[in-house]
This record gives C-alpha cells, sequence and structure tokens, in this order.
C-alpha cells in the first residue's frame, strides 16, 4: 500500500463545492493540478480532446493535471470535487482520464473535508487525505463515454447523433456518404457508427432515468419501436435493465 498519510500535506489536496443550473457550463480549462470530479446531485457530461464522459452521482472522473476538458449540467448540480496534485494520485489513477464507481464511503470522506472544521484542523484534515488517497487507489474503473472523433466529417456526424439520436440526414449534414462515415467510424473508433450511436443513445438516457423518467417514454423520443427493443439495447451495453440501473 502506497504510505499516503505519512506522505499526503493539507497544501497536497483542495476540496471545492460548487452548484450549476441546469445546461450552465464550464468552458475548455485546465488545471496544474489533477481533479477529481463527482456531484453528490445532478448529471454532468464533461468533454476532453478525445472523449466525452457522464458523470451522474454514483461515478467520478479523473482528469490529470492540465488535461483541457469542459462541463455541461444536465439538470441542477451539486458539485463536490477534489484538486489532488499529481505527485501523489498519477501512479493509481493514471496519466490519461478515466471514469470510475464512487463508493458511498468515498463521498462522506469528500464532503467531510469541505466541513469547516475539519478544513481548518489541519492535522484531521491530513489523516482524511491520506484515507481519500487510498480508498481512489482502489476505485473500479466505469465506462460511461463515448470515444470523440478528430476527422471533420465524422464530427459533425457524431455531433448531429449527439443532438439529434437518429440517424436522418447524417450524409448530407457531414458531407460525406455513409459509407465513408462507417469507415471513418470503424478507424478511430475501432466499432461502427451504429455502434457508436448505439453507445450516444445511453449516454443520452441515463440522466433521464436517474431523473424517474419511464423507460417508455424514453424509448419513444429515441425512436425505438417498443420499450423491450430499447431495453435489450441498454442491458447489452450497461449490463442491467434500465429500469434498475440507478
Amino acid at each position: 500500500m502506497m504510505p499516503y498519510i505519512d506522505e499526503s500535506k493539507p497544501t497536497d489536496i483542495r476540496a471545492l463545492a460548487r452548484d450549476y443550473l441546469d445546461g450552465e457550463t464550464v468552458g475548455e480549462h485546465c488545471h496544474k493540478d489533477g481533479q477529481f470530479i463527482h456531484a453528490t446531485e445532478g448529471v454532468m457530461d464533461i468533454r476532453t480532446p478525445m472523449r466525452l464522459w457522464l458523470v451522474p452521482p454514483q461515478r467520478g472522473l479523473w482528469i490529470p493535471p492540465c488535461t483541457p476538458h469542459a462541463l455541461r449540467a444536465r439538470g441542477k448540480v451539486n458539485l463536490r470535487t477534489v484538486y489532488i496534485a499529481a505527485s501523489k494520485v498519477t501512479s493509481c489513477l493514471g496519466e490519461q482520464p478515466g471514469g470510475f464507481m464512487v463508493s458511498a464511503f468515498l463521498r462522506e470522506i469528500i464532503l467531510k473535508m469541505l466541513s469547516q472544521d475539519v478544513i481548518e484542523d489541519h492535522p484531521r484534515f491530513h489523516r482524511l487525505a491520506g484515507v481519500l488517497l487510498d480508498e481512489l487507489s482502489h476505485l473500479t474503473p466505469d465506462r460511461l463515454s463515448l470515444a470523440m472523433p478528430v476527422d471533420k466529417r465524422l464530427a459533425l456526424a457524431c455531433a448531429e447523433i449527439l443532438s439529434t439520436p437518429g440517424m436522418e440526414a447524417l450524409s448530407k449534414q457531414a458531407g460525406a456518404s455513409i459509407r465513408t462515415l462507417t469507415r471513418l467510424a470503424q478507424k478511430e473508433f475501432g466499432c461502427s457508427l451504429s455502434v457508436w450511436r448505439q453507445q450516444a443513445l445511453i449516454l443520452t438516457a441515463i440522466p433521464r432515468l436517474i431523473a424517474g423518467e419511464q423507460v417508455a417514454s424514453i424509448a419513444d423520443t429515441l425512436s425505438y419501436e417498443t420499450p423491450s427493443a430499447f431495453a435489450a439495447m441498454f442491458r447489452r451495453i450497461m449490463g442491467v435493465t434500465p429500469g434498475n440501473y440507478r
């Protein structure tokens, strides 16, 4: 086990609380420290140059130091995030952005580190910092993300899917044939455009499921013929049915 408690200092870790309204955005930016992004309420989508992540309350996202990223709130978001010196966590969370499951215990540690009594008590903050870093080193990876394209034609097609999840008029919007788009998707994503679209639909559906919307309503909006067809796609990708997802 890494000797986090002995080596950590209060200045190595900073906790931050910030709330966002539905639709509020934070433009592309970066930090000198790493950031573990988490929210106790609401769903965020966070973009880096190469991927788009969906971050509901049970998930967290590691953004390494100096990594450009942008945030959009899907519904009201209560952000509770932690900035961590690169030397403390790169070895366990990696040098690339990554999504992780967040346990109730980790969430409570983050919240405790934001309380004024802990902030003002440096030895106590020091001890909590050690526990936090130990928990971060044992997180389970999560894959609620989409690869983002580099090719401009494919980027236009993917943007159209994200804004209107149907496949209609993609070729016209992107200025490339469906065959070309399919080839580009296979090259950049390692999967077909239709598989990428299914993943995009998952990211569209999850915030609505968390908000309590009925599966039938979501399936209809996403142009599935039946709720069962949507549920089958969701279970194939997520491993659980929409009704059991939380």
